[in-house]
């Protein structure tokens, strides 16, 4: 039978809560109302499945506390991960947010109400201790500390809630289970012994052989139970994912593998992440966990040092293995011995034997250009997906951001590289000048820090959409403040190349070319803010290539911008 839920009882608050779900509708109708963040509802949805039993909503200040010190609630029961509902001075203010007041949680996507909470109490946490003892460190290296501190607001909620529905999802329904349609699901095809599979990456043949050698050595079944929630930053999407696990799932043998997803927000806190995960799937119905090296790990802090130890995870989950009742399978690496043509643990492998391998950072770099990725490493039909999903840069959008003084020459720049690129061909080719992003997106702006940031900030969004299309991009605006550039850099960089081209023509040199008589006018005070007279212009600190067309021709500019593009990879196939 499936493994017992964490604490005793499965706390799917849907199923206790389905009969006064028409009462609690009618009642979230009258209610103030907290619009969840992404994390807030992945938490949110997994507290109501019975996902995070025996949690029945967010944590109170001493349960908080409790298992921020001892990986424990207040009850004494093994939880490891704080899961709050964090909230501002301002949303207590706005609201009225009070002890015994009832609101009700609504999601961000639509506006539909999910749960009612009950508030128990409003506290402050201790953010530096709970990045310390949660993640082992305060260094903003490390991507949930830098979220604790960058996103969470400053109080926490805590208390329990009441599921009006579950979130809707329109994507890969049949696959997102609740732990208990999973328990029933087993049950129905009579799995005993279930392995559970947690990954937030593509799998590969390795992966496939670690999952069934690990499903024979203690005869069970294995699920793959991927995150798709909210995982590392740059991780690849969850549609892709997807479609590579429903295409690997298809390589089991027939009847021991069954695929479900788990809308988990991933805090990537190694030990006590592969202990609340373990809980997870312990809930879920699982028996069997496979806990990798380095799991959960958010990779090096800013000493260029690993957060965590590589096997530390599984000493922890090990350590509380009787208590949680979910037996540790430790992960396996696994090697290729290509005169055999198979894979096998590293330990056994024989002396003297030839092995091959791919790291993840040579698969990047055959994905980024469309280098072959032989079959023996993945399989076919993944490689396809992937690279669906993952194009060689030679058909990835890019996007050039030429910075600089007004009447710098930029917008020349911009005009004879569109041509240029357009000669190129391979890829559309769209220019946004200064003049007509303001026209267009933002005409009702000033020219005040904020409003040119918010200008920038249009225009890095616009970037990105094209770039994410497969365009090339020109922008070329005056883009006075780094840390707005670098805003631009981090939007764009999601969808394709980001190149920051400082065009970098004297200030006296751009007033003798101002034709409009703008700078002029800046001086008499006609204009007031105008960069290089009242207003500063920040030097890029991290620009790709830096121009001077007081020394350099238009066509010689061109010509290295051109070449940069081609030296990463974007003209030409492989």
């Amino acid at each position: 039978m499936a493994n017992s839920p964490h604490g005793g009882f499965l706390k799917d608050l849907v199923a206790r809560d389905l009969p006064i779900r028409s009462q609690l509708l009618e009642e979230s109708a009258t209610l103030t109302s907290i619009v969840l963040t992404d994390r807030q509802l992945c938490d949110l949805e997994l507290i109501i499945s019975g996902g995070f039993s025996p949690l029945e909503g967010f944590l109170n200040e001493k349960d908080y506390k409790s298992v921020v010190d001892d990986l424990r609630l207040a009850s004494g029961t093994l939880f490891s991960i704080p899961i709050n509902l964090d909230v501002s001075q301002e949303d207590i203010d706005t609201l009225s947010l009070q002890p015994n007041k009832r609101v009700t949680l609504r999601d961000p996507r639509n506006d539909e109400p999910i749960a009612i909470l009950t508030i128990q109490d409003i506290y402050t946490p201790d953010k530096v201790k709970e990045a310390v003892q949660v993640f082992g460190d305060n260094d903003l290296a490390h991507p949930a500390v830098k979220y604790l501190h960058q996103n969470v607001k400053e109080f926490y909620v805590g208390g329990n809630v009441q599921a009006v529905q579950p979130p809707v999802h329109y994507d890969y329904v049949a696959y997102r289970n609740t732990p208990a349609e999973l328990r029933a699901y087993f049950q129905k095809l009579n799995w005993t012994r279930v392995v559970a599979f947690q990954t937030r990456n593509p799998m590969h043949r390795a992966h496939r052989e670690l999952t069934v050698r690990a499903a024979r050595s203690r005869q069970a079944n294995v699920l793959i139970n991927p995150v798709v929630g909210l995982t590392k930053p740059g991780d690849i999407d969850h549609f892709t994912r997807v479609r590579v696990y429903e295409a690997i799932i298809r390589r089991y043998p027939t009847g021991m593998a069954a695929l479900s997803l788990l809308p988990l927000a991933m805090r990537m806190a190694g030990p006590r992440e592969a202990l609340w995960h373990a809980i997870i799937r312990k809930n879920h119905g699982s028996t069997h966990f496979i806990i990798g090296r380095d799991h959960a790990g958010p990779g090096k802090n800013s000493a260029g040092k690993d957060f965590y130890g590589p096997y530390d995870a599984q000493y922890l989950v090990e350590k509380y293995k009787d208590e949680i009742d979910i037996e540790v399978v430790p992960f396996q690496q696994v090697t290729y011995l290509p005169d055999s043509d198979e894979y096998v643990p590293s330990d056994e492998v024989p002396a003297g034997a030839k092995t091959l391998d791919i790291s993840g950072t040579e698969l990047r770099r055959r994905l980024r250009t469309g280098a072959h990725i032989p079959e023996w490493f993945s399989y076919p039909e993944v490689v396809a997906l992937l690279r669906e999903s993952h194009p060689p840069r030679s058909k990835q959008g890019f996007t050039v951001f030429l910075t600089g003084y007004h009447a710098s020459k930029k917008e020349s720049i911009a005009r004879a590289l569109q041509v240029a690129l357009n000669q190129q061909g391979g890829r559309s080719i769209s220019l946004l000048l200064g003049e007509t992003i303001r026209g267009k997106l933002s005409s009702e702006l000033g020219f005040s820090k904020r409003e040119r940031d918010i200008n920038i900030n249009r225009l890095g969004f616009v970037s990105a959409e094209l770039t994410r299309a497969g365009a090339g991009v020109i922008v070329a605006p005056i883009a006075p403040y780094e840390e707005a550039r670098q805003q631009a850099r981090q939007e764009v960089e999601k969808s394709g190349g980001f190149f920051l081209v400082h065009v970098a023509t004297p200030l006296e040199q751009a007033i003798a070319w101002d034709r409009d008589g703008v700078y002029e006018r800046a001086k008499k005070g006609e204009i007031k803010g105008f960069t290089g007279i009242d207003d500063p212009y920040e030097v890029p600190k991290h620009a790709e290539l830096t121009v001077n067309p007081a020394v350099e021709s238009v066509a010689q500019i061109v010509r290295r911008i051109v070449l940069l593009l081609d030296q990463q990879g974007y003209f030409g196939d492989v």
